[in-house]
């Protein structure tokens, strides 16, 4: 059964818009976890829009899960993990003007620079995991480099015009996610999931873990954090 892991970040954005220090991103995890969560995901970015290092101090004494820190692959990043020493490190590819992550990680172009980060990490017994499309080829590129995990990038599942598209696209992760599952690795999904199209992703049994936050966070802004995790939670399982 695949677990729910709550990203928060946007908590932190609506907090971050006024420079207050409400909504706290803390109190979002805590409630989500108490729902049901079984992990809580951030994004620790280089120009700190959202989620601060205040966060993930708070968050490493808090959170009785797991504690998912995504960033990107840089050596201040690595840095920040070893000090705050999250249970699992996702690298994502990160650029200052995006609204949004774009896209996955090109792990076939950058495996050099990619596999010093990781062994660097699980030297230190850190999880590591790279957030990348659903791409045949990147997904070997994760396995040499050695990471545990990949996340699969579900944009542009989620993204489909119309319900062909999305079928070509689902495909896509499902063989994406049982080539890392049969390379030993194991599979995580999110971006752009909410609680209309998640379901045929849930489906697929090598998926174990979804990482999903402004879906549940825009819901909780009308009906609560408790109860946006909750429904959610019973999307995927």
């Amino acid at each position: 059964m695949a677990r729910l892991h709550v990203n928060i970040d946007h908590v932190a954005t609506v907090r971050q818009a006024r420079k207050t220090v409400y909504p706290d991103p803390v109190a979002a995890a805590v409630i989500a976890e108490l729902a049901g969560a079984e992990g809580i995901t951030v994004h620790l970015r280089g120009d700190r829009r959202h989620i601060q290092e205040r966060d993930l101090r708070i968050l490493r004494e808090t959170v009785q899960t797991k504690l998912n820190v995504e960033m990107a692959a840089t050596q201040e990043m690595v840095r920040l993990a070893l000090n705050y020493k999250p249970d699992i490190v996702t690298f994502v590819p990160e650029r200052p003007d995006e609204i949004t992550t774009e896209g996955g990680l090109e792990v076939s172009f950058n495996k050099d620079a990619l596999s010093k980060h990781v062994s660097l990490l699980k030297e230190a017994d850190f999880s590591v995991s790279l957030f990348i499309d659903p791409d045949l080829d990147q997904v070997r590129a994760s396995h040499k480099v050695d990471a545990d995990q990949i996340e699969i990038n579900t944009a542009k599942y989620t993204e489909a015009r119309d319900s062909e598209e999305a079928r070509r696209e689902l495909e896509k992760i499902v063989n994406a996610a049982k080539t890392a599952s049969k390379l030993g690795m194991r599979v995580a999904a999110g971006h752009g999931l909410n609680y209309t199209n998640v379901r045929p992703v849930a489906a697929i049994p090598e998926i174990e873990e979804f990482n999903i936050g402004h879906a549940i966070v825009a819901r909780a802004v009308l009906v609560g954090m408790e109860r946006a995790v909750r429904e959610m939670i019973a999307r995927i399982t």
